[in-house]
């Protein structure tokens, strides 16, 4: 067993809830559409699988336990593909299961991921949807935040968008994260905070556009705006995901049946929700039927 910070394993644990919480409803959406949302009732199932995105980010806090905070990309790469080995049924991307196919199969992942898509890179949202807790780890230091959290990403994802996203991602845990114990940050200075730290780029100008809408915007009208992962990018993920979340850091309960509603990429715009606000209040005060159905976490970290 592997130690880790509070706010980090509470991040994770966040990330997880999302992502299987979000899972969820894409079997009720297909067979029952929207109405279901309204009544916020979830079918009684006897476990709440999650997905990849909690698959990825377990290793990723492995990687940083064992790294004292900083990630060996060869590790992590190896990380990822051995954990996709073990079970390739968690929701992967198309372009994740070549990539950690040929790197499973001893293909350097460097070469691997330089060549995705004519060579710019994949930019989609898979180095966002786990990172959160690299995000509390670092809370105290946003340079390292942003550095380790772009590190991270290239193992998968160097076109720069999908970088910018992960580093919002790991910014806004950070935040989070710092300020437990305190009044939560406005949504909107959380949002400005966030995009600071970016650089130029569509997620910079999400991020920006989220800081600019009023606190009574739907979450359907704040969808349409920003995306909710429909295109499963980067830019149309990352700033909805972070809209929410900046709205709900007193109440991960709430900010997750709110992220939800947005439809799009939900179990990874909750697993991003998820773990931003985690970061800030653990998740004790989900219900205790949610603690009892969700799959347990693999045996490598503990609280």
């Amino acid at each position: 067993m592997i130690d880790v910070p509070l706010a980090v394993w509470d991040s994770l644990n966040g990330l997880a809830f999302g992502d299987a919480f979000g899972d969820r409803w894409f079997g009720i959406l297909r067979r029952e559409g929207v109405e279901r949302l309204g009544a916020r009732t979830l079918p009684a199932e006897a476990l709440w699988r999650w997905s990849d995105d909690t698959a990825q980010a377990v290793v990723l806090v492995r990687e940083l336990a064992e790294g004292d905070g900083i990630v060996d990309l060869d590790r992590l790469a190896a990380g990822f593909a051995g954990a996709y080995a073990e079970d390739t049924h968690r929701g992967y991307g198309a372009s994740m299961h070549d990539v950690l196919r040929r790197i499973g199969a001893g293909e350097p992942w460097r070469g691997v991921v330089a060549g995705q898509f004519d060579g710019q890179g994949s930019w989609g949202n898979g180095a966002a949807m786990r990172v959160a807790p690299l995000g509390a780890w670092h809370a105290d230091d946003l340079e390292r935040v942003a550095e380790q959290a772009a590190r991270q990403s290239a193992v998968s994802h160097h076109h720069p968008e999908a970088v910018a996203g992960a580093v919002a991602v790991a910014v806004g845990a950070a935040l989070a994260a710092h300020s437990r114990g305190g009044p939560a940050p406005a949504r909107r200075d959380f949002l400005h905070a966030v995009a600071e730290q970016l650089p130029v780029s569509d997620v910079r100008s999400g991020v920006r556009i989220a800081a600019r809408m009023p606190d009574r915007t739907s979450v359907r009208h704040a969808a349409e705006v920003l995306g909710s992962g429909y295109r499963m990018s980067g830019p149309d993920t990352v700033p909805y995901a972070l809209w929410c979340a900046a709205g709900h850091l007193d109440d991960l309960h709430e900010g997750l049946w709110f992220t939800v509603a947005g439809l799009g990429d939900i179990d990874t715009t909750c697993a991003i929700a998820g773990g931003v606000i985690a970061a800030r209040t653990g998740v004790a005060g989900l219900p205790q039927a949610w603690h009892a159905a969700r799959e347990p976490l693999p045996p490598i970290v503990s609280g």
